[in-house]
């Protein structure tokens, strides 16, 4: 049976088990957690989905219908949006568009140069192994629809791509987010590694479709479908090779201003951002709002009152942090429900499979199958 006592999970008879929950909590508490409607990102990723639509003729009222930017914005460096206002503008492009190498399309027209000095950073890398770990390690820099995980083995280098959670609860945005970030990170690869820079194989966590997909002769590479994850798979021998316009001082210089700009992301996420990072050092077993106040040394009349002000709520974030997770192990994982309830905080398999339906109106299995 399993047991959960002061943030640790263990289970005698399925060692496996325990270690594979513990990395659960782990990388959950990797990286920068974001809410989904926190504007605080730059708008490049929606201008080139925007660009390429009104090229194709579509309305501009319309690809940013429910977007909280106008037009005027789109191209600002001053505008700020959300996740959710780039969730919004995938939605309105599948609406609007039948060209069946949209995603593509619009992964592919972003380059380096869009990034800013998250871009440049990445381009003075001395070396490309220093250029993915560096693009995975602040690529909440890039206004993430997805998380990346880069990974090197026996001659073997890959990219592992997961779209965010609200993506995941619909099948066509979830193919759609894929295969653009399968543009992008195609784009900046041969930006950094030469034009002539091909995958050896990409693998798509879901069937071929037939609204659209990805172009495999642009792309030179053989698609598998309905794989475990989505992945670029490329021979680490392209990582080998001099990084020509790489620079040793310029990088350390840039990595500083990226530091900067990580820490600014910090302080618009706020008091929002405390609290989930604070929740994610045992989702286990979370600590309480009075608790989180002590921590924060403020009182829960005081941290209440602040998130009110937000519109915010200490559940809703505890919520949106478990939905997230959940996501994230359903998909990628093959624990079971009873597993990941455990790990999230819940006292059953059903209690969590009741509150993932309140959060997604779906149920576990449905985004299993997907």
């Amino acid at each position: 049976m399993w047991r959960s006592k002061a943030g640790s999970l263990r289970d005698s008879k399925h060692p496996e088990r325990s270690s594979a929950l513990r990395s659960i909590s782990n990388n959950a508490k990797e990286g920068l957690i974001v809410g989904l409607g926190e504007h605080i990102y730059e708008s490049t990723k929606l201008a080139a989905l925007f660009d390429v639509l009104v090229d194709r003729g579509c309305p501009a009222g319309e690809i940013l219908r429910n977007v909280n930017l106008t037009v005027d914005e789109v191209h600002s460096p001053k505008s700020r949006i959300s996740l959710a206002d780039l969730v919004t503008a995938c939605e309105n492009a599948i609406r609007l568009s039948r060209d069946p190498h949209l995603p593509y399309r619009i992964g592919s027209s972003i380059h380096i140069s869009a990034y800013g000095m998250y871009g440049f950073a990445i381009l003075c890398c001395p070396d490309f192994r220093k250029a993915m770990a560096f693009a995975e390690l602040y690529h909440a820099l890039a206004a993430p629809l997805a998380t990346i995980e880069f990974t090197e083995e026996e001659g073997v280098a890959s990219w592992v791509i997961e779209p965010n959670a609200r993506a995941a609860t619909d099948p066509q945005v979830y193919r759609f987010i894929t295969e653009m970030q399968v543009g992008i990170h195609i784009s900046l690869m041969r930006d950094i590694m030469g034009a002539v820079f091909t995958p050896d194989q990409i693998r798509l966590a879901y069937p071929k479709a037939h609204d659209f997909g990805l172009p495999a002769d642009q792309i030179g590479c053989r698609l598998n479908f309905a794989s475990r994850t989505n992945q670029i798979m490329f021979r680490s021998a392209w990582l080998d090779q001099a990084a020509n316009l790489g620079n040793k001082t310029t990088f350390a210089a840039v990595v500083a201003l990226c530091d900067d700009l990580l820490n600014d992301l910090k302080l618009r996420i706020g008091l929002a951002g405390e609290i989930r990072a604070l929740l994610l050092r045992n989702i286990t077993n979370p600590p309480t709002l009075v608790a989180i106040a002590k921590l924060l040394e403020m009182s829960d009349r005081s941290l209440r009152r602040q998130l009110r002000e937000q519109g915010i709520s200490f559940r809703g974030l505890l919520d949106e942090l478990r939905m997230q997770l959940a996501m994230k192990y359903l998909r990628t994982t093959r624990l079971a429900n009873e597993d990941i309830a455990l790990a999230l905080g819940f006292s059953d398999a059903t209690n969590f499979r009741r509150a993932f339906r309140r959060w997604t109106n779906k149920s576990p299995s449905e985004i299993r199958t997907k």
